[in-house]
């Protein structure tokens, strides 16, 4: 026989009383089997619901054959009524963010005809992922609509239609499913196979966000914030949003015209910075004294392309191998260049030596070190 499921019956109860039938000691806990549960197990992406049951605290909750098993810190005896208490908070946190995104993948199917192929709920609000992509001004529109319905306060309405009625709807569900078919449905907005908890009105979301989205798998995506979730997340925005005013010195709604002018001042440093830098590493190459065997540099802080414009101009002022250098011990980067050398043979000879990993073409070679300065000095007086 399976534990009856109060929160089908009433999803709005925060407290009920139930017999235990039998407690277990299992891994982290103990297992609780009641005749009833208010407590939603882990299921289709939503995690389960936790509380106390007869004083000591559900972890989670999982459903196997129909029976629903309860994870505590501590047991209870067989026999004896318990009264479990949810996590309220918790709990309708989780149903305004389930409703939401039903709202939200209804109105998605509806306007553009894609599916809803994936969908996890955590602590940071919850993910839908959609078949198809949709732009900026889709998104804003499917936003748009959803809080429309919100505002409408458009009823919800949970239910097990007889298999003659459910072989006439047309729902979203991403099983082919045949009998006990538990339905969502927003007035007017969406029919959706779904098992978990929602929320009596769409009015009691209080707001819905979609608070980012990305390419994914072909699709999109979707992050989606509803209730105190969107108003955290509001909140979190306008105080970001302050922040960088003060450090900018300029009103809010023109941090983000502060942010690209910073950005390309700093951009023209960086370009500056490089320059110089490359001017000094060319400074020094051009120094070096005409020789028949190899030249070693080393330089501060440089790029790859600043190594290599030391390393063409060094190549050209000696007869072995320029090797131009950057970094600390154990942790250098370089690039060496020869006129008349091998290089990927060089490097491939002389590695071991180098404590180096690299390559590149027959004339230029670039890579790592984890030899001290003095161990590469040593190694190019030779």
């Amino acid at each position: 026989m399976g534990t009856r499921k109060l929160y089908d019956e009433d999803a709005y109860i925060r407290r009920f009383q139930a017999r235990v039938l039998r407690c277990g000691e299992t891994a982290g806990g103990w297992d609780v089997v009641l005749d009833a549960t208010a407590f939603f197990p882990e299921e289709g992406g939503q995690t389960a619901d936790t509380g106390t049951l007869g004083g000591v605290r559900v972890l989670d909750a999982r459903e196997r054959d129909g029976v629903i098993h309860h994870l505590t810190d501590g047991p209870l005896e067989a026999g004896a009524l318990a009264e479990g208490v949810l996590d309220w908070p918790e709990r309708f946190r989780k149903m305004q963010t389930h409703t939401a995104e039903h709202i939200v993948s209804g109105l998605v199917h509806t306007m553009f005809g894609y599916e809803n192929v994936g969908f996890h709920m955590d602590r940071d609000g919850c993910t839908a992922d959609m078949s198809g992509e949709l732009t900026a001004g889709q998104l804003a529109a499917v936003e748009r609509a959803a809080n429309e319905a919100v505002w409408d306060d458009r009823p919800v309405r949970c239910c097990y239609p007889g298999a003659e009625e459910l072989s006439g709807l047309e729902y979203r569900s991403k099983l082919d499913l045949t009998e006990d078919v538990r339905l969502v449905e927003i007035q007017g907005v969406d029919l959706c196979a779904c098992c978990a908890p929602h929320v009596s009105s769409a009015g009691r979301i209080g707001l819905v966000r979609i608070a980012g989205s990305m390419r994914h798998r072909g699709g999109m995506r979707l992050w989606i914030k509803a209730g105190s979730d969107a108003l955290e997340d509001y909140r979190a925005r306008c105080a970001a949003d302050a922040a960088i005013s003060g450090l900018l010195n300029v009103p809010q709604p023109d941090v983000a015209e502060g942010v690209k002018r910073l950005m390309d001042q700093r951009d023209g440093l960086k370009r500056e910075l490089a320059g110089a830098r490359r001017r000094e590493a060319e400074r020094m190459a051009r120094e070096l004294t005409p020789r028949a065997g190899s030249a070693l540099l080393f330089l501060p802080e440089a790029e790859t392309e600043e190594l290599r414009a030391a390393a063409n101009i060094g190549m050209e002022r000696c007869g072995g191998v320029c090797a131009v250098f950057t970094g600390a011990d154990g942790d250098w980067r370089f690039v060496m260049a020869g006129r008349t050398v091998d290089m990927r043979a060089f490097i491939k000879e002389n590695a071991p030596a180098l404590r180096a990993r690299g390559g590149g073409q027959e004339r230029m070679i670039s890579g790592t070190s984890r030899a001290s300065r003095a161990e590469l000095e040593a190694f190019f007086a030779q």
